[in-house]
């Protein structure tokens, strides 16, 4: 079976790219289909790789104009020859799922979500901070977007969700049922250890992570509380934070890790897709306070691997985190849950699914 691996662009590192690596791995001998390519920006390791880009790699300025091309990317993939394959395997959240396959192959996506600026624009915009005149231009365009998204949605034979929030999305947006498989995570070595006393949040320190609330729920708690990495966000957080909260800014693989196994609880007030940082702390043995939204109603346990609030406030928050103090946590059980999103599970569930397409 010859296969293909299709991906948005290849020029940011995160984790739908950590789920690259992870297809990839099942499928070492594929190549890669991908809009741009950036390799000055992607782990070296992909230099590898049989990576081959579309018509838009000769485009003038595509590493800093990438987006400004939004209305190219659809002609992009569909430019892609893969009529010698028989499995297409796609990983998008935006064009990658629209190339067209063989007539005899099998094309299955793993959505990580469909588009967020054509389905969630105000959202989308908020987090991208885009200019006014720039709305006014992407609202004409997202109509046409959002009909290709649609029709090209077809061409999808298995659809592979990485939440239950993403899957409910595929079936608003595209009436498609999908299968619910988590990404993988770096779960790392255990190690049992005392939690201190100090909380823990992190991760990109930009508007929508919604830090703002933590910052704000510690300051009225009187709490010790750590935030580790860097954003644009940074500054006007450190300019509301008291006393209590400490910035650790960027942090190493280790270090991060040594954070988890050693605080009370991580707190995470976003909604995210999946939200791979949580199960992290997990994997730490530590819990995890969450808004209640999201991937995380997948993977946040109430009374097993740490608790919800339900609105997105910071009083919310700090009630959760001062009922929480009379919690009690097994480790090794919030270890063993987090287990349950290795990479040898997702490989498993992603060839179990493979496998049925050629009975």
């Amino acid at each position: 079976m010859r296969v293909a691996i299709i991906h948005d662009y290849l020029n940011q590192y995160g984790g739908a790219e950590r789920v690259l690596e992870a297809l990839h791995a099942l499928f070492p001998d594929a190549p890669v289909y991908t809009s741009i390519y950036d390799a000055d920006k992607m782990p070296a390791l992909y230099r590898t790789w049989d990576i081959r880009t579309s018509w838009m790699q000769g485009l003038p300025g595509w590493r800093r104009l990438f987006r400004h091309y939004m209305p190219l990317y659809p002609s992009a993939f569909e430019s892609f020859d893969l009529t010698s394959y028989d499995l297409i395997l796609s990983s998008s959240s935006a064009f990658a799922k629209g190339v067209i396959p063989g007539t005899h192959a099998q094309h299955i996506c793993y959505c990580h979500t469909p588009m967020r600026f054509a389905w969630r624009t105000k959202a989308y915009v908020a987090r991208e901070q885009i200019s006014a005149p720039q709305r006014g231009v992407l609202s004409v365009l997202l109509t046409f977007v959002r009909m290709w998204d649609v029709n090209s949605s077809r061409r999808v034979d298995i659809f592979i969700a990485n939440s239950r929030e993403v899957a409910a999305r595929i079936k608003r947006y595209y009436n498609r049922d999908a299968l619910v498989i988590p990404p993988p995570v770096e779960l790392g070595p255990y190690e049992a250890r005392e939690p201190e006393d100090f909380y823990l949040a992190g991760g990109r320190l930009i508007p929508y992570k919604r830090l703002d609330l933590v910052v704000q729920a510690f300051n009225a708690l009187k709490l010790p509380l750590v935030i580790f990495g860097e954003g644009r966000d940074r500054a006007n957080l450190e300019a509301q934070a008291g006393p209590h909260v400490r910035f650790a800014g960027y942090v190493s693989e280790q270090q991060r890790r040594d954070l988890f196994a050693r605080c009370r609880a991580f707190i995470f007030p976003g909604e995210e897709d999946f939200g791979i940082t949580p199960l992290e702390a997990m994997a730490a043995g530590r819990p995890v306070i969450a808004y209640a939204a999201g991937g995380v109603l997948d993977t946040v346990v109430p009374g097993l691997s740490g608790r919800f609030f339900h609105e997105p406030t910071a009083a919310a928050l700090a009630a959760a985190v001062a009922e929480s103090r009379s919690d009690s946590y097994n480790a090794h059980d919030i270890r063993h849950h987090a287990e349950g999103y290795s990479h040898e599970v997702f490989a498993q569930r992603i060839r179990a699914v493979v496998d049925s397409i050629k009975e």
